[in-house]
């Protein structure tokens, strides 16, 4: 199949490698699901600066001649969040951080944005697109990117966001439905407000633009994609489908965990960043831990907790994000995952 943006993209499946940061993106996979025809995507947003151009680069030895996206947080960062006590969430971490062999939990300083230097980073082995979420960036970044003629995609999860991502220029929209695991995209509203599910989405943003839509948000077959597409989309984007995958480098401990889901018990939580996002529940997100200090700061005071946790092969302690399909999963190499999505699309769609 084809359409306006598997050509602007040069892929020739509409399977788009969601992405996975924080550990489960590594370049490995993303050369899988570009060798396969679909677009590979590299998380980046937790990388430095430094480590940014080492990664694409690797990608490109993995997959030659492969379009590559390269997703990094726009928006996300504040160095002045909202005053919130951060004492009742440092003594609650206390004794996990025992229980752990760490140290006492201490309060971090909250660095600059990472994101400029992110960007400068990325735009020194320029993707062919570049894909963003919790925000825009800035006009002149936006400028940047088309002088590079370089794909832009934002995430939106309401119609107010994609009218925005439209006005800024962007070539095509991610609709993020609430069946999204990770975190939710939304920038213009409280999160909790904005949770429209993935196909009453699409309904809603296809009357104001013109643009693309690559829907998300529990796409775990053949079928979902088609689905989708029959919805107005011109690609879907799989994320949770993706983890198990060898390739994959989510953690055993978290891979154990997706592996022993037989149905849907996501949840949304705050729990270890600060913002919205949806995965499986453990012991943390299920204590009753109130206040929880915004995004960046809890998510640097769970930091510590998090990586121990990964280590010691312990998924209580871990951010096991997952959609709503998680009962789904298939695990494969993600080479064939992407065959036997293609080989699941309606025929109307192949």
């Amino acid at each position: 199949m084809t359409n306006d943006l598997l050509r602007r993209l040069n892929i020739s499946l509409p399977i788009i490698l969601a992405p996975l940061g924080g550990g489960p993106s590594t370049p490995e996979l993303a050369a899988a699901v570009a060798n396969a025809g679909g677009l590979g995507t590299l998380a980046c947003p937790y990388l430095t600066p430094e480590q940014i151009p080492a990664t694409i680069r690797r990608f490109r030895q993995l997959a030659p001649g492969k379009p590559l996206n390269v997703n990094l947080f726009a928006g996300a960062w504040t160095t002045n969040p909202p005053p919130v006590d951060p004492a009742p969430m440092q003594n609650f971490l206390a004794s996990i951080h025992q229980s752990l062999g760490l140290p006492a939990p201490l309060l971090p300083a909250i660095p600059a944005d990472p994101f400029p230097a992110q960007f400068e980073a990325m735009l020194s082995e320029p993707p062919e697109i570049f894909s963003f979420t919790f925000g825009i960036p800035s006009p002149s970044q936006m400028s940047i990117l088309k002088s590079s003629n370089i794909v832009t995609i934002g995430t939106a999860t309401t119609p107010e966001e994609a009218g925005l991502l439209t006005s800024a220029g962007c070539d095509a929209i991610i609709a993020q439905g609430s069946e999204a695991g990770g975190h939710r995209g939304t920038f213009t509203q409280p999160a909790e407000d904005a949770l429209i599910p993935l196909f009453d989405l699409l309904n809603r943003i296809r009357p104001i633009t013109t643009l693309p839509l690559i829907a998300a948000g529990g796409l775990m077959t053949g079928a979902d994609i088609s689905r989708a597409l029959s919805h107005g989309a011109s690609a879907a984007m799989l994320g949770t489908a993706f983890l198990p995958c060898p390739e994959s480098g989510a953690s055993p401990a978290y891979k154990n965990a997706l592996s022993q889901t037989h149905h849907d018990t996501t949840i949304l939580t705050r729990a270890f960043s600060g913002r919205l996002a949806r995965g499986l529940p453990n012991t943390f997100t299920q204590a009753n831990i109130t206040p929880i200090p915004p995004y960046p700061l809890q998510n640097l005071l769970t930091r510590p907790m998090r990586t121990a946790a990964n280590q010691q092969n312990n998924s209580e302690y871990l951010s096991l994000w997952a959609g709503q399909g998680v009962s789904y999963l298939r695990p494969m190499p993600a080479a064939d995952l992407v065959q036997r999505l293609a080989q699941e699309l309606d025929p109307a769609y192949q």
